[in-house]
């Protein structure tokens, strides 16, 4: 493969990542959060550059909702353990009030929606249901975990004697464990960052760390969406 068609297949994955309407909300997530990790809550430009790019993002979220609404009805995965089902299914019913609440804080912050005192109250309220959505993401994630553990010791005694890296299976089952360890972090962050935002404990989640965890967070998100690279043909 010449230079030429190298750089065009680089700049065709970039292209890819930024047509993701998720991805560009991922982006403005970090620069919202690193700017409030530089501002610490003190008036100037990088609180403003925080309440500008909260409120633009809002609008990658319209009507986001239905995303969670249809995992809430759709069937979950054949052999699920029941109390793994009820906590993703708490997950999505969570995540999707969240995101239905935020699109009437939009509305609020636009000064469509006049009534301001009841738009912040269902700003708070629609924080603690993203909170309560991280919760049971890390409980599902710890319990799939589980899963998965125990079912790459299977396979290693039942691959004993062999390279177990070139096994198709015991790698596809790697990567998924890894897929949902870093979903793990992720989703414990968050926690984090809604606590600071929520102010539950002001003393030790300051606007600066819930800027640096919110920042964090981000970039794993931005991390997740990267597009897989194409595998390259041999002659």
């Amino acid at each position: 493969m010449s230079t030429l068609d190298a750089t065009r297949a680089e700049l065709g994955l970039v292209v890819l990542y930024l047509n993701k309407a998720e991805a560009r909300d991922k982006i403005c997530r970090a620069i919202q959060y690193g700017s409030k990790f530089l501002s610490n809550g003190e008036p100037g430009t990088a609180q403003n550059v925080d309440k500008t790019t909260s409120l633009a993002r809002k609008v990658f979220r319209l009507f986001k909702f239905v995303n969670d609404l249809h995992g809430l009805i759709s069937p979950p995965p054949a052999g699920t353990p029941v109390p793994l089902i009820l906590l993703g299914k708490s997950k999505n019913a969570l995540l999707s009030t969240f995101l239905f609440l935020d699109q009437i804080v939009w509305l609020g912050r636009t000064g469509i929606y006049k009534n301001k005192e009841r738009a912040d109250l269902i700003g708070r309220i629609s924080l603690y249901c993203w909170m309560g959505s991280s919760i049971a993401t890390t409980l599902v994630e710890l319990g799939e975990l589980g899963r998965l553990s125990g079912s790459l010791k299977k396979l290693e005694k039942d691959l004993k004697g062999s390279d177990k890296y070139k096994n198709e299976q015991y790698r596809t089952k790697l990567d998924k464990s890894n897929e949902r360890s870093l979903a793990l972090v992720k989703a414990a962050v968050d926690i984090v960052v809604a606590v600071g935002l929520l102010q539950l404990a002001p003393k030790k989640v300051t606007p600066r760390v819930t800027g640096a965890f919110g920042f964090a967070s981000s970039l794993i998100s931005c991390y997740q969406l990267l597009p897989s690279r194409p595998k390259s043909k041999t002659a």
